[in-house]
């Protein structure tokens, strides 16, 4: 086993002690996570006790990165924190790590983890690899994430189980049982695209366990849920690529049994049919929390507001009842709901002996599940 180093005995212990995040530190008893609304993109952010902070993705490109960055901001604002210790990219898509160097302009950024090279060059991610990328690493460390690999966070038993298209060969302790869906499952296509490379992660606090596996896609998850379960169980699953159905097989979603799932969807993105059946039969489901609620659900599929974070900025007066298709890509697709507004996170805090709160940052709506 490899392990990433931390960088918070090198560069962030003595500040412990006086500043804000150290303060933080100090009164935090729970590990807390905000899923950030950053319009079907990914911005996770992870808050044990310790107050030592991973972020995963960082949102979007463009024109949408100064609004991406801002939100991220507001839950870090909300953790009390003055730096983020990891952030880990899980593959290079614009709407993973598109608002990372606005990011950086707001907040140090200790220690960069990601997957290695693209397979999918592009004149924006070449740019941002070649020129963008190692300025920033270069005030910090890098270090490209292999499978099998720790990320050392104080507090956090932290695992990297996928990256560059490959997964974890032996099961995590506790892990390794028979996996029922591999019988059944039908593969696909195999996937050229940056999603295949994705770098996952499972995090355990105590008896509280997550699932965040980027936007890895459907053959990946064979890969690493079968012939056996490599992974094992789980309490929240943060659900893979948006909710959309190129991922979350059912030898992934049902394979870990997570009592809640929470689906990073935007407007028209993420929260097909197809994918809502596999997520709301997995066994052991108690919840599903959507941040947006998605047109391509309608409500047949989707869930009751109070589980469902943002609106759009101007909300329709009543939402279809059928799923609508997707439009075909391209520049003449027609654009989805806008949603540049207030935005509003679902926070997750767990405490050490499995019990976790899910409050929605829009309504105040909060629920508990009792430690099993």
């Amino acid at each position: 086993m490899r392990h990433i180093l931390s960088l918070t005995m090198a560069l962030a212990l003595p500040a412990l002690v006086i500043s804000p995040q150290g303060a933080a530190a100090q009164t935090r008893t729970t590990l807390d996570i905000y899923v950030v609304d950053v319009e079907g993109g990914n911005a996770t952010l992870f808050v044990p006790p310790s107050g030592e902070a991973v972020l995963i993705d960082s949102g979007n490109v463009g024109a949408a990165a100064v609004r991406d960055a801002e939100r991220i901001m507001a839950a870090v604002k909300d953790a009390g924190l003055t730096q983020i210790d990891h952030l880990i990219t899980t593959h290079w898509h614009n709407d993973h790590f598109g608002a990372m160097a606005e990011l950086a302009k707001r907040i140090p950024i200790r220690h960069f983890v990601d997957h290695g090279p693209t397979v999918q060059p592009n004149p924006i991610i070449d740019e941002f690899l070649g020129k963008t990328y190692p300025e920033l690493y270069g005030k910090a460390k890098r270090t490209i994430a292999k499978p099998g690999d720790t990320v050392s966070v104080n507090g956090l038993d932290w695992r990297i189980v996928t990256s560059a298209g490959e997964a974890i060969k032996t099961a995590l302790p506790g892990a390794g049982g028979a996996n029922p869906s591999c019988a059944s499952h039908k593969p696909k296509d195999n996937d050229p695209t940056e999603n295949a490379q994705s770098v996952g992660s499972v995090i355990t606090f105590g008896k509280f366990r997550t699932v965040h596996l980027g936007d890895l896609t459907w053959n990946k998850e064979f890969d690493l849920m079968c012939p056996m379960n490599r992974i094992g169980t789980a309490d929240l699953f943060i659900v893979t690529h948006h909710g959309q159905p190129i991922s979350n097989s059912e030898v992934l979603v049902h394979g870990i049994r997570a009592r809640v799932a929470i689906m990073n969807n935007g407007t028209r993105k993420g929260g097909q049919p197809d994918a809502m059946k596999v997520i709301y039969s997995s066994p052991g489901l108690e919840d599903l929390w959507q941040i947006h609620f998605s047109q391509l659900s309608g409500q047949e599929y989707t869930v009751p507001g109070m589980f469902i974070a943002n609106l759009t900025d101007e909300p329709l007066a009543a939402m279809p009842v059928a799923p609508i298709a997707a439009p075909a890509p391209g520049p003449n697709a027609p654009p989805p709901p806008a949603h540049n507004g207030p935005a509003f996170y679902i926070k997750v805090s767990a405490q050490q002996d499995g019990t976790f709160t899910v409050t929605n940052g829009r309504n105040g709506f909060a629920k508990t599940y009792a430690a099993r």
